[in-house]
């Protein structure tokens, strides 16, 4: 989410995912050759089943690198890197956010859904798609547990690579909007597509959810994600 020089903030770590567990210890074993051959050297944070933490460091400089297991339930295909190989798409991404703030008080992950409901996709929207994740959230529940959260003082962004200092009283405005453009959004779309995004019919591109939905279409995840159908 935040590898263009203009993102609102610096990620702090490298993340890695399999989508299957056993995957993990075998893909840093192969990494960990390969960054010690290149003079780095790790020192062991956490390992478990499944997530691996590291702090790599060569030349009086250092990273966080961390390998995890991820579902692979998605609602688009990963997208071919040229610099790093294969990220997830920016839809997934955000939704994967969503989740993050629900289950978190994080700042990062606050700043992060904040940025993706100005710049990709409303909150409202996000929340209708992340429950198809997550089927033990109801849209109106998710955005209850999301309303608990952007409680926040200057003092707990510090630690944080901003472009720019919050601005915690826009921030407050912008979010109590999007929380109550939110559930008006899911108070109107058809309850049977709850979980799904839309897209454009007559392109396939993810869209905002138009009052009467003309010219959309809901598409769902999956194992992997599927691009949509074009008819």
């Amino acid at each position: 989410m935040h590898r263009s020089p203009d993102s609102i903030r610096f990620s702090q770590d490298l993340d890695y995912f399999n989508d299957r567990e056993a995957l993990v210890a075998t893909a840093f074993a192969a990494d960990r050759n390969l960054l010690e051959a290149e003079g780095y050297e790790l020192q062991m944070e956490l390992s478990q089943p499944g997530y691996i933490r590291v702090i790599a460091s060569r030349g009086g400089e250092q990273t966080k690198i961390e390998w995890a297991f991820e579902s692979a339930f998605r609602f688009m295909p990963p997208l071919a890197d040229p610099e790093v190989g294969y990220v997830l798409h920016p839809i997934d991404l955000a939704i994967n956010k969503v989740h993050a703030l629900a289950g978190r008080d994080e700042p990062r992950d606050f700043l992060d859904v904040v940025h993706a409901h100005s710049t990709l996709l409303s909150l409202g929207a996000l929340c209708w798609a992340a429950v198809g994740k997550d089927p033990g959230y109801s849209p109106p529940g998710l955005l209850e547990q999301l309303a608990r959260k952007g409680r926040f003082r200057p003092a707990d962004f510090e630690g944080l690579q901003l472009n720019t200092p919050p601005d915690l009283i826009s921030l407050k405005k912008e979010w109590g909007a999007a929380l109550q453009e939110a559930v008006q959004l899911v108070e109107r779309l058809p309850g049977d597509h709850a979980g799904c995004v839309y897209v454009e019919e007559l392109t396939g591109r993810i869209a905002e959810p138009t009052r009467d939905l003309a010219g959309l279409k809901p598409h769902f995840g999956s194992l992997g994600g599927t691009l949509p159908k074009v008819l």
